[in-house]
């Protein structure tokens, strides 16, 4: 089985990169069209594509925090093939997300609005969609506490004020809706939870805890935790992701150096790790116990990717051509048939080998909607770079 794959990953090397990421963005959108046309989707409005397990498509509603991944893929994959029926697709799962606008329970309005409508909204100009985002920008700032300077996470009774790593992945559609309404209070709370975040999540090597839970009087942080990765102190892979993605959209949206750095230093850590694997897709934890037999998450891998590719774009030459090499690596290994499925299989996921929450027992060694959508992201910022 090792030789097959060193067969496939060699076939896949020699393969100029123009023309891998054009075949990758091929199937993903035949993939992604049959998912779309799914029956157990098109019968039932309210459903949206999660994983897919013991050969069952695992669906939710647009509540779940991945409820906007899947139409993202599809605003992706129109805007390199503005085809009708991938136009028509997206429209269609962009609307089963639409209640969320005023949805103030979560913070993930990010990852579900402004992948789906914010994609939509930049391809098609629909002012509708413009309103949607306004409406959840709101919403999210709603979770704002200006005493302890973050927005909260969870809604959970275990800590009385939890902030998670990933929480920098939502920033983004305050800083678009601080730019669309003119109003500076959205970029404020942004510049506030990045600020308190690196003080607080971050560690002096650069990774990242998971979650800081905060006092709710005093506002000081009273415990530091890895809730989905191996240990407290361990470097859980899609943390350190999302904060590298964070950080990189931070310094994008400010043009502050301080971000700029503490992406550098994210990068730095990740790349340089001595459980980093030569193909560039991490095990699920970088301090996992049984390195190199724990499984890898094509998730993490694809959201460092795509991170990659544009903090390129930020850097000296050499930094660049250093982050471009392990994002070229990590493409055509991700696009390979060790992590990309065969067509009509794995539940019409694009990649295989993703990692929810081990420690949970949740979402292990399956497809997830959120790295199929980053993987797809990363394909398109490589092919605009490379056509520019």
């Amino acid at each position: 089985m090792l030789a097959g794959w060193c067969l496939t990953a060699c076939i896949q090397q020699e393969q100029p990169l123009a023309a891998m990421i054009d075949a990758a963005l091929d199937n993903a959108t035949q993939q992604s069209l049959r998912m779309a046309t799914d029956r157990q989707l098109l019968d039932n409005n309210d459903l949206l594509p999660r994983s897919f397990e013991n050969g069952k498509l695992i669906t939710s509603n647009s509540r779940w925090w991945c409820s906007g991944f899947f139409a993202g893929v599809l605003w992706y994959l129109y805007e390199n093939n503005p085809q009708t029926q991938l136009l028509e697709q997206a429209q269609r799962y962009t609307a089963r997300v639409q209640a969320e606008q005023y949805n103030t329970g979560t913070h993930d309005l990010g990852f579900m609005l402004y992948c789906s409508f914010g994609n939509g909204l930049r391809l098609t100009g629909n002012t509708d969609y413009r309103d949607v985002l306004l409406n959840g920008a709101k919403s999210l700032s709603q979770r704002f506490n200006p005493t302890i300077g973050l927005i909260k996470s969870w809604d959970n009774n275990k800590w009385q004020y939890p902030v998670i790593i990933d929480n920098m992945m939502n920033l983004e559609l305050l800083f678009w809706a601080a730019r669309e309404s003119g109003d500076t209070t959205f970029r404020n709370i942004c510049v506030s939870h990045a600020d308190r975040t690196t003080r607080e999540h971050l560690r002096p090597d650069f990774s990242s805890y998971h979650v800081v839970g905060y006092d709710t009087v005093s506002a000081e942080a009273y415990t530091k935790q890895t809730h989905q990765g191996y240990a407290d102190m361990s470097a859980w892979s899609r943390g350190q992701a999302w904060g590298l993605y964070g950080y990189t959209v931070m310094y994008r949206e400010t043009k502050d150096a301080r971000y700029l750095d503490v992406a550098k230093n994210i990068a730095n850590f990740i790349l340089t790790h001595p459980n980093m694997p030569d193909d560039g897709i991490p095990f699920w934890d970088f301090d996992a116990p049984y390195i190199p037999d724990e499984p890898r998450d094509a998730s993490a891998g694809a959201i460092i990717c795509s991170a990659l590719i544009e903090l390129s774009r930020y850097v000296d030459h050499s930094l660049a051509k250093q982050y471009l090499r392990v994002a070229e690596k990590q493409l055509r290994t991700l696009a390979s048939s060790a992590y990309t499925a065969q067509p009509n299989e794995n539940g019409n996921f694009i990649l295989m080998h993703g990692i929810g929450a081990l420690p949970h027992n949740s979402e292990v060694d399956v497809p997830l909607t959120y790295a199929d959508y980053y993987f797809v992201e990363a394909l398109m910022r490589f092919k605009t770079l490379l056509n520019e």
